[in-house]
């Protein structure tokens, strides 16, 4: 899949649509969910053109790396959740329907979770 330089996130990125900024590093952006699933939902996003996990596997530096997980560390500090626990999930291909085509980490917390995924019946 090809990168659309035209999806949400990018745009955020370019200052082109508000965010609420949670934590901001050389090479990522954290920022609030509009559509919270949790009472903590942020999402963090390389600033480089990435579609997906894998896409930022391939191509990203070992500093891109580093620091997207970084961002992540810094955006669970600045909520509060990184004592009390937190998920974090990014979602890869057509099974898994994201719906923005540029790669993100979402961080859930605030409240106890839950199991991850539930089993459903064959």
């Amino acid at each position: 899949m090809a990168y659309d330089s035209n999806n949400i996130f990018a745009k955020i990125l370019r200052g082109e649509i508000p965010c609420t900024k949670v934590a901001e590093t050389e090479h990522s952006l954290a920022f609030e969910d509009i559509n919270p699933q949790a009472p903590t939902h942020v999402l963090v996003v390389p600033k480089g053109a990435y579609v997906s996990q894998h896409d930022f596997a391939d191509k990203a530096s070992a500093e891109e790396v580093k620091d997207l997980w970084q961002c992540v560390h810094a955006a669970a500090e600045a909520k509060g959740v990184a004592l009390t626990g937190y998920r974090s999930i990014s979602n890869h291909g057509a099974d898994s329907h994201p719906d923005v085509p540029h790669y993100h980490v979402h961080i859930l917390g605030g409240r106890p979770l839950g199991r991850m995924v539930r089993s459903e019946s064959p």
